[in-house]
């Protein structure tokens, strides 16, 4: 703070020495006959203050150097943290993609297995359904076969029975034709003998 008080101070100084040049050489000029030009004069301390003004201004920042350069470094410094969490985030959100990439991997694996799954279940319940059916075709098979010969043995019966009592009809009917009175009453004699023999 010192170092900037004493160059403060010599900017002063400096501009008062200019300042009293100035003044020296317009009162010299006597009235302006062959002397200095007083808006030469006027413009040449203009330039000068300007010219210490800045040199002024120039010769502060140079002093405060040190806060100028700390604060570039911490700038730096923060950019470079910046670049170093930016890079992380890159990191994590490849990893994430790389998570996502291989979770979805897994999902696709396990969605086949399950397709297989259901694939060879349905085959099982296929096969399953098969032996059924085939196992009720035998069984229908089996009942039609029973019902089949029980009806050819029941039209068979029926069909004896039928023979049977055409041919006792066919003999009746011969017998009354061929049969006269008198073969009739000993026929009745007949019968009548058995009945009193069995009782």
């Amino acid at each position: 703070m010192n170092r900037a008080k004493r160059i403060a101070g010599l900017g002063a100084l400096g501009m008062g020495t200019v300042l009293a040049l100035a003044g020296a050489a317009a009162a010299s000029g006597g009235g302006g006959h062959g002397g200095i030009d007083p808006a030469k004069v006027t413009d040449f301390i203009l330039r000068t203050v300007n010219f210490v003004v800045f040199a002024g201004i120039l010769i502060y920042l140079l002093a405060k150097k040190v806060r100028v350069k700390d604060f570039f470094a911490a700038r730096a410094q923060e950019i470079a943290k910046s670049l170093e969490d930016l890079e992380a985030q890159k990191t994590a959100a490849s990893k994430a993609v790389a998570d996502a990439e291989t979770k979805l991997a897994q999902v696709a694996g396990e969605r086949k297995k399950i397709i297989q799954q259901y694939i060879s279940e349905g085959e099982l319940e296929k096969a399953k359904i098969v032996e059924k059916a085939e196992m009720v075709a035998a069984r229908i098979k089996e009942m039609a076969a029973m019902t089949i010969s029980q009806e050819t043995k029941k039209a068979a019966q029926e069909l004896k029975q039928e023979i049977a009592d055409l041919s006792t009809k066919l003999a009746e009917d011969l017998l009354k034709e061929k049969v006269t009175y008198a073969d009739q009453q000993q026929l009745v004699e007949e019968y009548l003998k058995k009945v009193v023999q069995a009782h």
